[in-house]
């Protein structure tokens, strides 16, 4: 999927917002698939009205039925009381891409921004996810997927306080 994206665009920005197109796409069929999962093996499946246990669940169960682990760190900004930060220190739709040197800051991550920004539309909670690479001695692959908070969505948490 990645080679095919790359084939047919013009710069990293294009390629990274494709990527992210395409994720959203796999993230509204994997929200329907992961809602039929555990419907089938809850009796009374629950929907999600607070963000924060529903970030907690793409962070922890939905990762790991994708992924076949959970995030390595759910966070909140400090500064802005509307971004929140998933961060994988091995991303795992990253593992076996190699990214040339004329294309040093791409984020393969974006798919996955998409399939999280999908997810987050499909649950009622509007925003806008990007995916930043973030490499550390330890990690050098470490992604942050930051979420930036519809004000809608601040405004009901507020309300269900």
């Amino acid at each position: 999927m990645i080679q095919y994206t790359q084939k047919r665009v013009n710069g990293i920005a294009d390629f990274e917002r494709r990527l992210n197109t395409l994720g959203y796409r796999m993230g509204l069929k994997l929200l329907e698939l992961y809602a039929w999962r555990t419907e089938g093996v809850s009796r009374a499946p629950k929907r999600e009205t607070r963000f924060l246990t529903a970030l907690s669940t793409i962070g922890n169960s939905m990762w790991k039925s994708f992924f076949g682990r959970a995030v390595d760190a759910i966070q909140k900004s400090v500064t802005v009381d509307d971004e929140f930060m998933l961060t994988e220190n091995e991303p795992a739709i990253t593992k076996f891409i190699s990214i040339s040197k004329d294309m040093g800051i791409l984020s393969c991550s974006a798919l996955t921004a998409g399939v999280v920004e999908a997810i987050l539309d499909g649950l009622g909670f509007p925003a806008r996810v990007t995916a930043h690479n973030v490499p550390t001695e330890t990690y050098p692959n470490c992604t942050t997927i930051l979420i930036k908070l519809d004000r809608s969505v601040l405004d009901r948490e507020e309300a269900l306080k």
